[in-house]
């Protein structure tokens, strides 16, 4: 049941709406979709993924071809279409520019509506959505995942991430995909027969903007009036490029460990804007230990972990130098003869 497609919202909801109710769908299922995930991975050991001598896009464009009689063309002139399906002519086109891994994951897509569609469908029939817009765009993540899963298999993927301490720059190299994108399915690997780390992942902008984020954990960041500043993410624009990690503590006493580095999409052309964001990925410090970011970081003191929370909104951190609002939980103390390090 996906509600009365009638029923939209006006204002800021009508722009905020669909994008929060996808990211609610995935966050109460932990980030993980197991009909979705075990299709995926059937037909990746049917064509042979799991072998790292395995040409993925050709064997997915092969796939495409032979099974579904649709051709792939690299265009130069997509402008900023990535990629576009044709179903008259039957073309897939794929902008040239686009890494191997980047064409891998937009075949994946394809092939998940194409085989799996009813599969799709389903699970996002199990969601409650308010709008037709909701549903369209669930049904889009729902693919992208399908794909994600399809080109980094299960459980082939959860034994090397495991065999390399969750190194993320190394199984980007390994796997021949973005570093994003070994963010992306790290954070759902939460089969209840093999799970691996529990992680929260995030993508955010200069600005604040958190245009992604997922989580297989009990963290959540507020909906409104900002993140935390204090938290590293927003660092590492100052560093582009550099994996940085922190120990922080949140107001519940509960320490996790953040990794957290940019990544850039370079415009297609002179005189275009590229993208630059920073990606999170945090877990809860007694899981750190299986990570190659644990090493040289003193999980234990407490006393030297950065002290974040999840929103000013919603933060109880009373001293905070760096608290933007006032909490919504509480009445404002105003004494206009006295002073402190927060403004409310």
């Amino acid at each position: 049941n996906f509600g009365n497609s009638t029923d939209t919202a006006s204002g800021s909801q009508a722009l905020t709406m669909p994008h929060e109710e996808v990211r609610d769908y995935f966050y109460a299922r932990q980030n993980y979709i197991a009909s979705v995930d075990t299709a995926a991975e059937e037909l990746a050991r049917e064509l042979r993924i799991t072998d790292e001598t395995t040409d993925v896009v050709s064997v997915l464009a092969d796939r495409l071809s032979n099974d579904h009689g649709i051709r792939i063309a690299l265009e130069s002139s997509l402008g900023d279409v990535q990629h576009s399906l044709d179903r008259r002519t039957k073309t897939l086109y794929l902008a040239r520019h686009l890494s191997p891994g980047q064409r891998a994951f937009r075949i994946a897509t394809e092939l998940g509506f194409l085989e799996q569609g009813e599969t799709i469908s389903e699970a996002v029939a199990s969601g409650h959505f308010m709008s037709e817009e909701s549903r369209k765009l669930a049904q889009r993540g729902v693919a992208t995942y399908y794909a994600a899963a399809l080109i980094l298999p299960y459980e082939s993927f959860h034994a090397m991430a495991e065999s390399k301490r969750y190194d993320i720059e190394l199984l980007s190299r390994t796997y021949g995909v973005g570093y994003e994108t070994i963010c992306h399915r790290l954070s759902t690997m939460q089969r209840p027969s093999l799970r691996g780390i529990p992680w929260t992942f995030v993508r955010v902008d200069r600005a604040g903007n958190m245009s992604k984020r997922q989580s297989a954990t009990g963290f959540h960041f507020t909906h409104s009036g900002g993140t935390c500043p204090l938290w590293n993410v927003y660092e590492t624009f100052s560093y582009p490029g550099k994996v940085m990690r922190q120990v922080a503590l949140m107001p519940d006493g509960r320490p996790y460990m953040w990794i957290s580095r940019t990544v850039e999409h370079h415009a297609a052309r002179f005189g275009k804007p590229g993208k630059v964001f920073a990606i999170g990925l945090g877990c809860e410090a007694r899981h750190a230990e299986r990570t190659v970011y644990a090493d040289g970081l003193d999980l234990a003191d407490l006393d030297a972990a950065t002290p974040i929370g999840a929103g000013c909104r919603v933060c109880s951190r009373e001293a905070c130098p760096q608290r933007a609002f006032p909490p919504i939980h509480r009445d404002i103390d105003i004494n206009m003869h006295r002073s402190t390090v927060s403004p409310y």
